[in-house]
């Protein structure tokens, strides 16, 4: 598996966002201290102080390609860093 930061590196640079993993995805998002709930297959995660809710679900095993860039989209928004 890969590391969080090599993960996190693709999604910035939009590498990935066809091909990642959904597990890889949820890695990234809880090591970016986000709180996770699941109900079914529906991932949501929730951060204190961000207003945006993030709510994945895996498609044949990968991450759906419009999540990842909403994650993207957040972790630029909000400045966000592994810690």
């Amino acid at each position: 598996m890969s590391s969080v930061r090599n993960i996190l590196s693709d999604i910035l640079l939009g590498n990935s966002d066809q091909s990642l993993r959904f597990d890889e995805l949820c890695r990234v998002v809880r090591a970016l201290g986000f709180d996770e709930r699941t109900r079914g297959s529906h991932h949501i995660f929730t951060k204190e102080n961000i207003d945006e809710i993030i709510n994945l679900q895996p498609k044949r095993g990968l991450a759906k390609p419009y999540q990842v860039r909403q994650v993207r989209q957040l972790i630029h928004k909000y400045r966000l860093e592994l810690p």
